[in-house]
């Protein structure tokens, strides 16, 4: 699992950061402290999905 799980973080990670970064600027935050926030928070959640399906895919 220790090795799947930065090959699914490199999509899943930069695509959850994405995400918050588009929220961000949606919400009209547009400048840069709200927007590296958002991309962080997207990031974390990022990390935790990939952990999440690493797991599952290694374990099924």
């Amino acid at each position: 699992m220790i090795r799947m799980f930065p090959l699914i973080f490199s999509i899943v990670g930069v695509t959850c950061a994405g995400i918050g970064v588009v929220v961000a600027l949606s919400i009209g935050q547009d400048t840069l402290q709200p927007i590296l926030a958002w991309a962080a928070g997207g990031a974390v959640v990022g990390v935790a999905a990939s952990w999440i399906i690493a797991r599952r895919l290694i374990n099924d």
